[in-house]
């Protein structure tokens, strides 16, 4: 297959990338820059994409989104400017994206997009599936736009699947790469009261569920985490075992509120105990479906 990726220099664009060509598929990098740029396909911060970047493509797998949880201590908070740029980055970078493929002569027939588990909103221990109504908060309102514009490539003809992805878990980066350091160190803990739910997947995983969509005929939403959540306090224990460090130290609430800004509570303290039913029952195996095995292998890797 013919395949383009936006976003394919962040953390799951990069992976998938590279599984995908490792399964033979042909893949284009969706490169951003200028319209001055003969190398580059798009722009959305400005609203450009050269004409026929993506013309002939089988599928494009949309992944383009500034990082949630920032890039530096700069951007980690969600200031009124970020929250903006958050919005932009995937409501109006999505719908510029589907306009484009909209108009294409040769459209692809298959449109893979990200969304997050952040749309459920903070549900405590309820079990959440693709059926379960979202929630409230900035996040839930985010990513129910953002699936909005996703699902308008349905009317236009294309095979859609939007995945909601949990913690994306990888040695590289993403939560877990944040929490390496201090966990190395002997100083790992948890995030509040450590009650909250913690859905995850590993980013094996979520590379292969992609490429599962990408070449079967499942369409819809789908909830991208592993088939066992854990909380907050048990995956603690959990990476502090993996490393042999001991893990028992807790950062209270306000400690996260005074370092994050209002982006805290619904980044680290709200939870949301989401499973993958869908994919199930479309027989999608997990490789890692419980955390202990999850973390060991990516720690091996690593």
């Amino acid at each position: 297959m013919r395949i383009a990726i936006t976003g394919v220099t962040g953390l799951v664009g990069s992976a998938l990338a590279g599984y995908l060509e490792g399964q033979r598929h042909e893949v284009h990098r969706v490169r951003r820059g200028t319209s001055d740029d003969r190398l580059a396909d798009w722009n959305p911060a400005v609203g450009w994409v050269r004409p026929d970047a993506l013309d002939g493509m089988d599928a494009v797998v949309h992944l383009a989104g500034a990082s949630i949880g920032g890039e530096g201590l700069r951007t980690i908070r969600w200031t009124r400017a970020r929250r903006e740029l958050l919005r932009i980055s995937r409501v109006d970078a999505t719908r510029l994206l589907i306009d484009h493929l909209a108009a294409l002569p040769h459209p692809p027939k298959t449109f893979i997009a990200a969304s997050a588990i952040g749309y459920y909103g903070d549900r405590g221990d309820e079990p959440l599936t693709e059926a379960s109504p979202g929630g409230i908060g900035f996040l839930a309102t985010l990513a129910r736009d953002w699936e909005r514009e996703s699902l308008r490539a349905d009317g236009l003809g294309m095979r859609v699947v939007v995945f909601r992805s949990g913690h994306v878990l990888s040695g590289s980066g993403g939560l877990l790469g944040r929490m390496l350091p201090a966990f190395r160190l002997g100083l790992g803990a948890r995030f509040g009261s450590g009650r909250q739910y913690l859905s995850w997947i590993a980013i094996d995983d979520l590379v292969r569920a992609i490429e599962f969509a990408l070449t079967s005929d499942v369409r819809g939403v789908f909830n991208a985490t592993a088939p066992e959540p854990v909380t907050t306090a048990a995956f603690t224990k959990a990476l502090g075992r993996a490393l042999h460090r001991p893990a028992v130290l807790a950062v209270p609430p306000f400690a996260l509120r005074l370092l994050l800004g209002p982006g805290a509570d619904e980044l680290l303290l709200w939870g949301q105990r989401v499973l993958p039913e869908r994919l199930l029952a479309s027989r999608f195996t997990f490789r890692h479906a419980e955390v202990h095995g999850a973390l060991r292998a990516i720690l091996r890797r690593r």
